[in-house]
């Protein structure tokens, strides 16, 4: 082997079953100053700390690419350190929080203020979007390279204020200022605005019907083409209908794909019957046949990345009759759970869990040092027991909002353990090593 399998490590990871890039088997992972320094047999090895992985299979750290955590301005729902807790319970080593916070993310000032909140009290690394508007267009070059950015995030649609860039004259404008890949909310807010009539009160059914499919899709359509125009990357958040996974798959070049935990999951109307607000997001909780077309953009290869959009509100604010009820759910938590449970019933390989949970977050952001358990890189490690059976609930969640529309699901994997570069984060559902999280860094940005 060409690394060294008899030296001395800060931490040992022993006898898990791994799976990365050279595929699945038992292995021992070293680590050194916060990166992998080995992967093989180091029963001859030493270390200072040696975590017995016996019966444990060892992920390469989940990421969270699309998580609110609220803050500033909105606490009551979840703060940074809320979030994160919730985040490494679920064994996610690191989240990318977007700017619909208030105020917004959308200058440098703010974007300071982020990093500076999460020192010390987030327990993930993390990184923050710059919320792209009319208004900082022409900056938006300048601010995607500061520290802690990952990226400039759009919302065409299903937004207030500043942060809404309906129209492709604003889309393109971003669009020329960026070199960097921008991520964009795709729901067509002229058409929403159109059917906003047809909310029935009280009726959560008709939220898939107030943001069809069509909003969705032409807003899709109208976002490539300005991508192909301008010559960017955009990167499609949440894409929920099989008419989107079709079309994206002709547009790879310029356009990456996120799928979420909950839209392969619930189904419409079953699940606004069943849970109310609880399954209100946006875009929408759709029909089976979309679900489906998710599925299938999943086992093709046209989804990349997986997000949560982590997005709580408070049981209160849920109980309000629709249309009245925000939209968004928690997620970062149950995201590694769900999708085991996906793989154990066969929906995905536990390689593909990896490559929407891991590298494609590298691939896609361009991470530097970080999304991939080789030599050299952080020694980030989701550590889970596919043998166990456990049931998500609404208590244990750690998000401030106290809920989950997965409550009462019966598990099929479950999280043991988060490695945060090196360092044994959560053991066993208990946050052992608390406020480590740094901020990501990216290949494009290295020079600050």
């Amino acid at each position: 082997m060409p690394h060294d399998t008899n030296g001395t490590y800060d931490l040992i990871v022993r006898g898990g079953e791994v799976v990365n890039h050279a595929g699945r088997g038992l292995a021992d992972v070293g680590v050194r100053d916060g990166r992998f320094a080995a992967i093989g047999d180091l029963s001859q090895a030493s270390a200072g700390e040696v975590f017995d992985a016996t019966g444990l299979t060892v992920l390469p750290g989940v990421i969270d690419t699309q998580v609110h955590f609220r803050e500033p301005g909105l606490e009551w729902k979840e703060d940074l350190e809320t979030g994160a807790r919730g985040a490494v319970l679920g064994g996610v080593v690191a989240v990318f929080e977007m700017p619909n916070t208030e105020p917004t993310t959308t200058d440098p000032d703010t974007l300071a203020d982020k990093l500076a909140r999460a020192k010390g009290r987030m327990h993930c690394d993390h990184a923050f979007y710059v919320g792209g508007t009319h208004e900082n267009a022409r900056f938006l070059g300048e601010l995607e390279r500061l520290p802690g950015c990952c990226g400039i995030k759009v919302f065409m649609g299903a937004s207030t204020g500043t942060l809404l860039v309906q129209d492709d004259a604003g889309v393109e404008e971003v669009l020329r200022h960026i070199n960097r890949r921008a991520a964009f909310h795709s729901e067509d807010e002229y058409r929403l605005a159109e059917r906003r009539p047809l909310a029935r009160t009280g009726d959560w059914t008709s939220h898939p019907e107030v943001r069809d499919a069509q909003s969705a899709i032409q807003s899709t359509e109208r976002l490539v083409r300005l991508a192909r125009k301008t010559g960017k990357r955009i990167h499609v958040l949440h894409v929920t209908t099989r008419e989107e996974i079709a079309y994206l798959a002709a547009h790879k070049d310029v356009a990456s794909v996120e799928v979420t935990p909950q839209h392969l999951t619930l189904a419409a109307p079953e699940a606004y019957e069943r849970l109310q607000a609880f399954a209100q997001m946006n875009p929408p909780i759709r029909t089976a046949e979309h679900r489906e077309g998710l599925w299938a953009g999943v086992a093709n290869g046209v989804a990349d990345v997986m997000g949560s959009d982590h997005a709580p509100h408070t049981r209160e604010e849920k109980a309000r009759p629709y249309p009245a009820s925000p939209s968004g759910m928690p997620g970062v938590q149950t995201l590694v759970p769900l999708m085991l449970t996906h793989v154990a019933e066969g929906r995905l390989s536990l390689e593909r869990f990896v490559d929407l949970t891991s590298h494609g977050a590298n691939r896609v952001f361009g991470l530097a040092n970080k999304g991939r358990m080789a030599v050299g890189y952080d020694a980030d490690l989701t550590l889970v027991d596919l043998k166990a059976r456990r049931t998500i609930t609404h208590d244990w969640m750690a998000t401030r909002s106290g809920w989950t529309p997965f409550d009462g699901v019966e598990a099929k994997g479950w999280p043991m353990a988060t490695i945060v570069r090196g360092r044994v984060v959560m053991r066993d559902d208990e946050i052992v090593a608390p406020g480590l999280g740094e901020p990501v860094r990216f290949l494009e940005t290295l020079g600050g």
